[in-house]
């Protein structure tokens, strides 16, 4: 990685130096099919003409490229020698003209990493599958150019490849004579840029729209996925998704879409969720459901669709000048993600599931000491590969929200219509943004910004009640705190609800909305109401902080949280009692015993299933040590008691036995899950097919029960990619000591795994039932990281970093030796140290929550 990192200050300083007029991109891609290559890296033919512009003639800069070759190089038809001009990852450019055109014919690598141009074979048949993969700085390794946001161009593509393949890129391709040419771009930024190709098979639908002038806007529309995931394609689904999306934006832009065709490739092996690529949007192909799912995964994979599409213009319209304004297209696209959900698809619930699971994300970042400001301080690409955080979606996102209750939808609306249309094809900062909703809503946007957007952590906010002599509220106030280390108290526009018990139901007489603003802020339409059972603070989630409990409300939660009848309103309280858990104010064990306890009565299925993983993240990482053994066999009776209660065949049942398999660790429960997957154990409505397979064998092969050939057995069954994705997790979850070393070798000392394959083995290597057998390698861990960073590309080191720390030998050794390791390298990449000081942190908030969970057992010993 050293050499192919870029600062801001260059990026500004060529900016300020260079214009782009133009690229064209050659790619033959026929090196694609064939025998594997040798020692050295399968590569193809690259070669790019740049037409720049210098605002000084006789200045020098330089265009970046990774690649293992430079075949030739020329400047305004000079020929440069490539061994003095390319070092590598940068191309030397001296006494630039006025006008000036480069050309770079060169040998760019394959990848294994999902970064640049990524090559997949395909097990099931053979059958080779190539995609691009950019975002922030990965361009470089396909073609030559100026990698950086700011420096937007039009781009013309033209692809070469196997008989019988087909390319799809941003524009509309046409082969002729063996050559596939795609339509000139709009000026777009290079990350944006896309080519897939391959044997894909592909469905096409259309799209059209009468204008507000009387035109007709056609846009051809695509989907695409590997062969052997055609019999699982939903596309009419993906196609449904996409029209009722682009009704919905185009209604609230009034800027029609601007890239012609719309195609959706659904790709193998991808980092990502998914990718704004204008024209040819790229996901990771586990959107396409090869077993039963739940509709919260049909709901997450529309929201993604329509995350990605918000980002047409939002993103790649109008693109932010550097990584350090990132939040004006990723927050933006999350939170117009869930705008359109709710307000064009069938799934009405999406600001619930917002509330539940993305601010979970937000919350989560917004407590580590890598927080920062939501317009972040982005010095370099390495700094910008990790901001692709909670902050920057969720975070960002949900102050989104906050905004448009505090200017109001209409003026936030008109606000970014302005934006578009001022900013067509350019570049922007904060204050562009600002300035037009400050012009459509006349309200202060730069105090707004100060407080929300250039200040991190999270505020949060209790409620304080005082009754009167007859028993009415006197007094309610909401009492707002901030950390120490981030003390901004912040203006919140929130709704206080007021519930009691009617019936045995948990229902809302009252309803006030304020302006929190301050440490204490008086809620005056509350006076002279009968006292409340529960007060929800931000009910409605309509602002961004944590909510606390006042003493009542938390014993009516522990009561009664299944008897809360707005699901919304219930899955604000569950958020707020997994933040008391994460934030050691409350006992794991009890929130272990309100999930076993309401869980069963959750109709949400995503609340149930992010309940489902915070119960088991309290038993992994927050209960004391000593009740672990006790508290896993309470969770797995309690979840096999709600799937054997379930509905025959309804996705809450496929959710229990999904969670049962993820919690079952005693023999019996060992031998059930055996039992369902031969044949011989039967839960009425339950269809094992091939994914809760392999669901089920994770856990048998983690506790000894499911060997080697009996994995092997498996994947005869299901020889596909998918299929050996997940024994490769399996095989590394076996409890043995062989195994695990054979794992660590080749995820630290060997790079022959794709990025796919890394994250299976890591998956499978960090077992919670195998701490012991897992405690050597603690101290190998800090002995090789910083090697792995050096060696490895930024996203397979980002994986071994994160995924590899010692986060199950949860002791204040372990957090010794964190500490040390960080004293002993403060100049190593910041890249590297926010990594492990997250990890470190994390490690830190559970042995926290394990000394809360320990002093309750204590304080109700009789």
């Amino acid at each position: 990685m050293p050499g192919e990192n870029l600062s801001r200050d260059e990026a500004r300083e060529r900016a300020a130096l260079l214009s782009v007029d133009g690229y064209d991109v050659s790619l033959d891609l026929r090196s694609a099919v064939g025998d594997e290559a040798g020692d050295g890296p399968r590569t193809f033919r690259s070669v790019t003409t740049i037409r720049f512009r210098c605002a000084e003639p006789g200045a020098a800069s330089f265009a970046d490229l990774i690649a293992p070759s430079v075949t030739a190089v020329s400047l305004n038809g000079k020929d440069l020698d490539p061994g003095e001009v390319f070092d590598g990852s940068r191309i030397a450019l001296t006494d630039l003209a006025a006008e000036n055109e480069l050309v770079v014919d060169a040998e760019c690598a394959y990848s294994r990493t999902g970064e640049g141009m990524h090559r997949f074979v395909d097990p099931e048949d053979g059958e080779v599958y190539l995609y691009t993969q950019y975002e922030p700085a990965d361009s470089r390794r396909v073609f030559a150019n100026f990698e950086q946001p700011d420096l937007k161009a039009p781009f013309r593509f033209e692809v070469r490849a196997p008989e019988g393949w087909t390319v799809w890129g941003n524009g509309a391709g046409e082969l002729t004579d063996g050559v596939w040419r795609f339509a000139e771009t709009k000026p777009i930024s290079t990350y944006i840029t896309c080519v897939v190709a391959g044997p894909y098979h592909y469905v096409t639908d259309s799209y059209s729209r009468t204008l507000a002038d009387g035109t007709t806007l056609e846009i051809p529309l695509g989907a695409l996925c590997r062969k052997g995931l055609a019999p699982y394609f939903d596309a009419d689904d993906v196609f449904l998704v996409t029209k009722q999306g682009l009704d919905f934006f185009h209604d609230h832009f009034d800027y029609p879409y601007p890239f012609g065709k719309y195609d959706q490739a659904f790709v193998p092996e991808y980092n990502l969720g998914a990718m704004e690529n204008p024209g040819l949007v790229t996901f990771r192909e586990e959107f396409i459901f090869r077993g039963k799912v739940t509709q919260a995964s049909y709901e997450g994979r529309a929201n993604v669709i329509l995350h990605e599409m918000a980002h047409m213009w939002f993103g790649d319209l109008v693109t932010m000048e550097w990584w350090d304004d990132l939040w004006l297209k990723e927050s933006f696209a999350d939170f117009m993600g869930a705008f359109a959900l709710v307000g064009a698809t069938r799934f009405e619930n999406g600001w619930i599931t917002f509330a539940n699971r993305r601010k979970a994300w937000a919350y989560r970042a917004d407590q580590l000491p890598s927080t920062h400001p939501i317009t972040a301080d982005i010095r370099d690409l390495q700094d910008a590969k990790l901001n692709f955080d909670g902050i920057t979606y969720a975070k960002g996102a949900s102050v989104l929200k906050q905004l448009v209750a505090y200017v109001g939808q209409d003026a936030f609306l008109e606000g970014a219509r302005r934006y578009f249309k001022r900013h067509a094809y350019g570049n922007t900062r904060l204050g562009d943004l600002l300035s037009a909703l400050a012009e459509t809503s006349g309200r202060d946007m730069a105090a707004w910004s100060r407080s929300w957007l250039q200040t991190a952590g999270v505020n949060s906010l209790t409620p304080q009640v005082l009754l009167d002599a007859e028993g009415r509220i006197d007094e309610l106030t909401v009492l707002q705190e901030a950390a120490e280390s981030h003390p901004e108290l912040r203006p919140h526009r929130v709704a206080v609800g007021l519930y009691r018990l009617e019936d045995g139901r948990l229902v809302r007489y009252a309803r006030a909305e304020v302006d929190v603003d301050g440490p204490r802020t008086v809620v005056t339409e509350a006076a002279g109401a009968e006292a409340p059972d529960l007060v929800l603070v931000n009910d409605d989630d309509l602002t961004y902080c944590k909510i606390r409990f006042d003493e009542t409300s938390l014993e009516t939660l522990r009561g009664h949280l299944g008897n809360v009848t707005d699901p919304l309103a219930r899955a604000l309280c569950w958020s707020a009692l997994w933040n008391l858990t994460r934030d050691a104010l409350l006992p794991a064990r009890d929130f272990v015993d309100l999930v076993l306890r309401f869980a069963g009565r959750e109709s949400g299925i995503g609340v149930l299933q992010m309940l489902h993983a915070w119960a088991n993240s309290a038993l992994v990482h927050y209960v004391a040590p000593d009740w672990r053994r006790t508290g896993g066999r309470l969770l797995a009776e309690g979840t096999l008691r709600e799937l054997r209660l379930a509905e025959p065949g309804s996705e809450h049942q496929l959710a229990w036995a999904r969670f049962f398999a993820t919690v079952a660790s005693g023999p019996a429960d060992l031998q059930l899950l055996r039992g369902l997957l031969e044949g011989t154990e039967q839960i009425d409505g339950l269809v094992v097919d091939q994914e809760l397979r392999w669901a089920f064998l994770e856990p048998l092969a983690s506790h000894g029960v499911a060997d080697e050939a009996v994995l092997a057995a498996e994947l005869a069954r299901d020889d596909t990619a998918s299929g050996k994705r997940h024994q490769v997790r399996c095989l590394a979850a076996r409890p043995s000591e062989a195994v695990k070393a054979q794992a660590w070798a080749q995820l630290v000392e060997s790079d022959a795994l794709s990025n796919a394959l890394v994250e299976a083995t890591i998956s499978g290597f960090a077992q919670p039932s195998q701490r012991e057998l897992l405690a050597p390698y603690a101290p190998k861990y800090f002995a090789v990281i910083e090697r792995v960073w050096a060696e490895r590309s930024i996203q397979i080191a980002m994986h071994v970093v994160q995924g590899l720390f010692p986060s199950l030998q949860d002791s204040p050794e372990t957090l010794a030796a964190a500490d040390a390791w960080l004293a002993a390298h403060e100049d190593v990449a910041p890249a590297l140290r926010r990594l492990v000081l997250e990890a470190r942190d994390d490690l830190a908030r559970a042995l926290r929550g394990q000394a809360c969970d320990a002093a309750a057992t204590v304080d109700r010993t009789p």
